[in-house]
């Protein structure tokens, strides 16, 4: 009876992922956000729009999981992070017919809530230590690796909009004090007027004493505004703090593994600029850049130019980490239709730019959807270059023959 059970309960939940999962997500502007937490938020549509969005972007991203190989699906850590978003979707289902008008039901809606977002804390290095496992088992070829980072790109972008409804539904509605005591002007986790630079000291400061605690030493800040007044921004602070943070680390790194135990070392350069339309900044290091060949590549997940931490992490170097620095930044700066690039001057340093949209109208979600173009991207073989590769190494010559 409780295998028969079980067979039923997943045919049901199978199918209401699949009537899910084609309904496209709905994005969200940075100013809808502000108007759902400002002082007339209301709870009862917070929880409205949560209960029919949130099963539609979990079986979005849940339909594209089933599509990679099979052997990665059967590693343990994937199949534990399919279990969470199969629980969580289940969750969330338990309310699709409930009362909004009824206190219980939202309070156990929020508490729901909060339980599913601290379930996926670990979502992010679960599918990582998946991804290890299969690679170490089974290898990797080319077609495998393109598919898996698009996926990861889609998924990892999926998981960022995903917790920010949920921070968003607890940070205004999952306790008695409306306002949060350590960020009172913040609605939930935006900050309508987060500056910039406040935020670049913090993410110095913290990736400093980082380097100081490993290398004994560290490269100053030099920060410049191409503005007036101190810029700010209508944003997520731990969004950019993420990113700038991630950007200083790589840039300490350069520069004290170039300089070694030089007395003193070339500063870190961070230059905020506001337009019309877009708010840049610019970390820049002379820490000897990147060869071109190799831009990409530190996009790429699980590619670092580190050594592999150890498990114990009692000897892993705090600035070096498994490669998805540089990816999950880009990530947060292109989910509000931001970006973040990497210009290198190889012999020199880096500049890594990040670019953020100036209006909260213009800033909108960007959300993977599962259709038959993502299908087809999973299952269309991929031919041959139509360009002559060159070779990574030169030729040797005198192997040639002449005609």
């Amino acid at each position: 009876m409780r295998i028969l059970r079980f067979l039923r309960n997943s045919m049901s939940i199978g199918k209401d992922i699949d009537y899910y999962s084609k309904f496209s997500p709905s994005p969200l502007s940075m100013k809808q956000f502000l108007d759902f937490g400002s002082e007339n938020a209301c709870e009862k549509t917070s929880f409205a729009f949560l209960r029919q969005e949130l099963p539609v972007r979990l079986a979005n991203i849940m339909k594209e999981i089933n599509l990679l190989p099979d052997n990665l699906l059967r590693t343990p850590s994937v199949r534990l992070v399919q279990g969470w978003y199969m629980q969580s979707f289940q969750d969330i289902l338990e309310f699709k017919d409930k009362n909004a008008d009824d206190e219980k039901v939202t309070y156990d809606f929020t508490d729901a809530v909060i339980k599913i977002r601290n379930r996926h804390n670990d979502v992010i290095p679960t599918m990582a230590q998946g991804v290890v496992e299969y690679k170490e088992t089974y290898g990797t070829d080319p077609v495998v690796s393109q598919n898996l980072q698009y996926f990861l790109d889609r998924f990892y972008m999926s998981r960022i909009s995903i917790r920010m409804l949920l921070n968003q539904h607890t940070l205004l509605f999952g306790g008695k004090v409306k306002v949060n005591p350590a960020h009172p002007k913040q609605i939930g986790s935006i900050d309508p007027n987060c500056c910039v630079s406040e935020v670049i000291r913090d993410a110095y400061e913290n990736a400093r004493t980082l380097c100081d605690r490993y290398y004994m030493n560290s490269p100053e800040l030099v920060l410049e505004e191409f503005t007036a007044n101190p810029t700010t921004v209508v944003y997520v602070p731990s969004h950019l703090y993420h990113m700038v943070f991630e950007l200083f680390k790589n840039a300490m790194r350069a520069t004290m593994e170039l300089y070694g135990d030089a007395m003193e070392y070339p500063a870190i350069h961070a230059q905020v600029a506001l337009g019309t339309e877009d708010l840049t900044v610019k970390v820049s290091d002379r820490g000897g850049g990147v060869p071109l060949r190799k831009i990409d590549r530190l996009f790429t997940y699980t590619y670092s130019t580190a050594p592999r931490p150890s498990m114990d992490g009692a000897r892993a170097a705090p600035l070096a980490g498994y490669g998805y620095g540089l990816p999950i930044s880009r990530l947060y700066a292109r989910y509000f239709q931001g970006d973040l690039k990497l210009y290198s001057l190889e012999g020199y340093g880096t500049d890594a730019v990040v670019y953020i949209r100036a209006l909260s109208t213009e800033s909108i979600e960007r959300l993977p959807v599962y259709n038959k173009s993502a299908w087809k991207h999973y299952k269309t073989i991929h031919e041959a270059d139509d360009w002559c590769i060159p070779s990574k190494e030169p030729k040797d010559m005198t192997t040639f023959r002449s005609f």
